[in-house]
């Protein structure tokens, strides 16, 4: 699992970041979170899954990046608009894996956090 280092987190978790980036990279996933992802098989810009279900093993995350990190499912799905509006804004369309992919290349690997859990 990687964290984007320009995570998108919801207001009520920003001063938690670490503390919750730490936990997710020990395994212990918060029961009552959203994860925004890029997921690996390009099909989809991002998606999201409640981390309840990663406790579980229903999802491979070893290769996830997590670009958002949401309190609800309805933060999640505004955090989604919000990264879209971002991406028309700065684009001009909403090519979100293209931006988010060249956000990650501009800076190289350092813009993304790893962890093994």
């Amino acid at each position: 699992m990687r964290f984007y280092r320009e995570l998108y987190l919801s207001e009520n978790l920003r001063k938690k970041k670490d503390k919750i980036i730490k936990k997710m990279e020990q395994g212990k996933f918060p029961l009552k979170l959203y994860v925004l992802v890029m997921p690996s098989d390009g099909e989809n810009p991002l998606e999201y899954y409640r981390t309840a279900l990663m406790r579980q093993g229903i999802f491979p995350h070893d290769d996830m990046l997590v670009v958002g990190i949401a309190s609800c499912e309805a933060d999640a799905m505004y955090m989604v608009e919000e990264i879209a509006e971002e991406v028309y804004h700065k684009t001009g369309d909403l090519d979100i894996r293209g931006y988010l992919t060249n956000k990650l290349n501009e800076t190289g690997e350092e813009n993304a956090r790893c962890c093994t859990s």
